[in-house]
């Protein structure tokens, strides 16, 4: 596979999406890095420290580096640091994680970032799957992917940690859009069944 490197900067009609960088991190921890709301249903615990904001963030450059993943800062047009946004690479797929700071939810800018990133993957002649999943407990999360055109494909169970919701692996739900070939359609969605009327 020849390697796909996305934009590091990407408009849309109201935000910018950035390489994170190293200076986001006083503006990451104050919009929600320390928000016990906005990480409730995220992979890590809320930051006590800006140690911990500015380790996430070197993290997050070296694997860019790496090619293995990519994460942008959302910005709005005047400049506000908003959000966050990844793209995953596995082989003939690519996954999403995003982030947007408690004040601004209910605006449609999750999905306004995750568009662009989804067109971007799919336009890849080797990428065949953009995927994400969510906490099931997460509806807002799920509406985001339906609103860029992902499917739902069913529950994960035990799927994934997110520790500001409990100790033991949670269920997740998981959403994809597929390309289809002529030699490999792509398989419906699962549905599940109608309930069976009782028996007399």
């Amino acid at each position: 596979m020849r390697e796909m490197n996305p934009p590091e900067r990407i408009q849309t009609s109201r935000l910018t999406l950035r390489r994170l960088a190293m200076e986001d991190a006083e503006a990451i921890f104050a919009a929600y890095a320390q928000d016990t709301q906005v990480t409730r249903f995220l992979t890590w615990r809320p930051h006590q420290r800006i140690e911990e904001t500015r380790a996430f963030i070197q993290m997050k450059i070296e694997a860019w580096d790496s090619g293995t993943e990519f994460t942008w800062a959302i910005l709005r047009k005047d400049g506000e640091l908003i959000g966050g946004i990844a793209l995953r690479r596995q082989e003939f797929k690519m996954d999403f994680g995003y982030v947007i700071e408690r004040a601004r939810w209910g605006n449609g800018f999750a999905a306004e970032a995750l568009q662009p990133l989804v067109d971007w993957a799919l336009a890849q002649p080797e990428v065949f799957r953009a995927w994400a999943v969510c906490d099931a407990e997460n509806l807002a999360s799920a509406r985001v992917m339906e609103k860029v055109g992902m499917t739902r494909e069913g529950v994960l169970r035990r799927w994934v940690l997110h520790p500001q919701a409990g100790d033991t692996p949670r269920d997740c739900i998981c959403y994809s859009i597929v390309k289809t070939t002529d030699d490999q359609p792509a398989t419906p969605p699962y549905s599940e069944p109608a309930a069976r009327p009782p028996q007399g």
